[in-house]
């Protein structure tokens, strides 16, 4: 059973001293679809090969002119699902850097092995796509080993992913200052906050690196939210509230100055506004007065926005701090 007697996160905020308001927007996150070929235990996408939702063309060209519009937003953050499986994603990749913005993608991997699960398209092009467009390709991978990996994201997903790496080693991804990126990404097998980015991230390189010949760049460590999927597991072990009391334990006020939702906005596949991407699956989409969705998007308004907290939000204040870039406190 959940209790109400935990803090609320605006209290722990004030508490601290401080005042989380936006700082500008440097990012415009867009979820383009919530289907994927894989779903993970900790997904707080609740995406699956089941999922319909995708984003409309007309949605990603208002998008691609929000960016044209404003030079300040240098990035894209493109997600899902698996955002490969959009259909209109290659098109957004492609404009997206004919106007200089730097675009990454949340790739699982295993998508470039496995395909499109509903229609059977092969997308062993991407390494060759993203290289060609220079894409930032973001990739989680829970554990080097594959028991961990596998016992979070399904069976042969481990081996999936490593042949999904070599692809992206073979056209230059991993390798140090050539400009394309391949970034890991590290979330817990279970109700427990990572472990410190830096030795995680030398430890993932030599094993990767040894036992399957393997290279990357960067790791970035996210703690996993209490929501969606996560969740429901949580409150079926009946561990919920003891995760929640670890994260809120563990505030950190600098990390919390860092969260990302003060220079970012998320879009949703239906073009509705977010503070985050955790925001948007929970539903707590920013109010009209703010610019409500992605057709009537107004920079100034959003950059006065009151930003919308939860008790999720202490995920990304725990420790070292969690961000979709990984640490935000040392």
């Amino acid at each position: 059973m959940e209790t109400a007697v935990l803090p609320a996160f605006e209290e722990t905020v004030t508490r601290n001293g401080l005042t989380l308001s936006p700082i500008g927007i440097e990012t415009l996150q867009v979820n383009v679809t919530r289907l994927c070929n894989q779903a993970c235990h900790h997904c707080h996408v609740d995406a699956s090969p089941k999922r319909t939702e995708q984003m409309d063309r007309a949605t990603v060209d208002r998008c691609l002119e929000i960016l044209a519009r404003h030079p300040t937003i240098a990035k894209l953050d493109l997600t899902g699902g698996a955002p490969e499986l959009n259909p209109h994603f290659d098109h957004f990749v492609v404009e997206a850097r004919r106007l200089g913005k730097h675009v990454m993608v949340r790739h699982n991997l295993t998508v470039t092995i496995d395909g499109h699960p509903q229609t059977g398209e092969s997308k062993r092009h991407l390494p060759e796509f993203f290289a060609r467009h220079q894409v930032e390709v973001i990739s989680s991978l829970p554990y080097y080993q594959q028991f961990f990996t596998d016992k979070q994201r399904g069976n042969g997903v481990f081996a999936k992913s490593i042949e999904a790496m070599k692809m992206l080693n073979a056209v230059g991804y991993g390798q140090p200052e050539n400009g394309l990126e391949l970034n890991l990404v590290y979330n817990p097998v279970g109700a427990f906050l990572p472990a410190a980015q830096k030795s995680l991230e030398e430890q993932y390189k030599r094993e990767l690196a040894n036992r399957f010949g393997v290279t990357f760049n960067r790791l970035f460590t996210i703690t996993n939210m209490p929501i969606n999927r996560f969740r429901k597991d949580l409150i079926r072990l009946e561990r919920y509230d003891d995760y929640l009391t670890r994260l809120i334990n563990s505030f950190n006020p600098a990390a919390a100055e860092g969260v990302m939702c003060r220079s970012l906005i998320s879009v949703g596949y239906d073009g509705r506004l977010f503070d985050c991407d955790f925001n948007q699956m929970l539903d707590l989409s920013l109010p009209p007065e703010s610019g409500a969705t992605i057709f009537d998007f107004d920079l100034e308004k959003l950059t006065r926005r009151q930003i919308i907290f939860d008790q999720h939000c202490y995920g990304c204040t725990a420790g070292t701090g969690s961000s979709c870039g990984g640490e935000t406190a040392v």
